[in-house]
């Protein structure tokens, strides 16, 4: 059976990666963000790998947004298989004693809340389904720490705690939920965190493979960890990071 595949945050980086699996693989895809014209962009694309695709507007912060992006991707191919959520932000690094409730609700707003609703939302059709993969986007942050990186560590802290229970929740019901854990992947969010926490971890000696990650690398992890390839897998943390976590 051919998936159907929500992919949020998926205009940019390992989200547009994981489009770009999954429409190789011949999924149905509905990929979300909140700027239109680079997600037409994106559909287009996709269509041109011979995937049937849609861009829907989202912002996952609003959970009226959420619950349309989820009901729009029904409507339009009939269920929901998979669902990637990726959209993420790392805020505003800094040092903890210039972090404000401004700059936490920059983060925790889109990669906490965003992550509760898409989930919310997400359960409720595949429960009605009684099957469904959902994968959520970690960090190496989300199991450790990283100096001038607290709230978006924190963030991706609760990010993998709500995959644990999520999945515990949903497991009777045939949902699995997993989430992935990227070390430093070449991406627009690393170059942001340049000079900062994630950079310097990466350039860090130790790391035995690689010490800067590939999005297509974290991409052919989402498109295994939703698969039915692991189908006993749920409530995992699948660290994807050259072996920064074994470090």
């Amino acid at each position: 059976m051919t998936q159907t595949v929500l992919i949020t945050g998926a205009l940019t980086g390992i989200g547009r990666a994981a489009a770009l699996a999954f429409a190789r693989q011949g999924a149905k895809l509905v990929v979300s963000g909140r700027r239109a014209a680079e997600g037409q962009a994106l559909a287009e694309e996709l269509r041109a790998l011979g995937a049937e695709a849609e861009f829907l507007q989202a912002d996952v912060r609003h959970e009226e947004d959420v619950r349309a992006l989820v009901d729009g991707t029904v409507a339009r191919f009939g269920r929901l298989d998979v669902a990637v959520n990726n959209a993420g932000t790392e805020g505003r690094p800094g040092p903890l004693t210039e972090q404000t409730a401004e700059s936490y609700a920059a983060t925790f707003d889109t990669n906490v809340l965003g992550t509760v609703l898409s989930l919310k939302h997400e359960a409720r059709v595949m429960l009605a389904q009684g099957s469904g993969s959902i994968v959520n986007i970690s960090s190496t942050f989300g199991h450790g720490g990283g100096a001038n990186a607290s709230i978006y560590a924190a963030s991706k802290h609760a990010v993998e705690g709500l995959t644990k229970s999520a999945a515990l929740e949903l497991a009777g019901a045939g949902i699995r939920v997993n989430a992935i854990a990227p070390g430093p992947t070449e991406t627009g969010m690393l170059d942001r965190f340049t000079g900062s926490a994630e950079r310097k971890e990466a350039m860090k000696t130790g790391v035995p493979l690689r010490r800067i990650g590939q999005v297509e690398e974290l991409a052919q992890a989402i498109l295994f960890i939703a698969s039915d390839a692991a189908s006993f897998v749920t409530g995992q943390i699948l660290s994807v990071d050259g072996g920064k976590s074994a470090g």
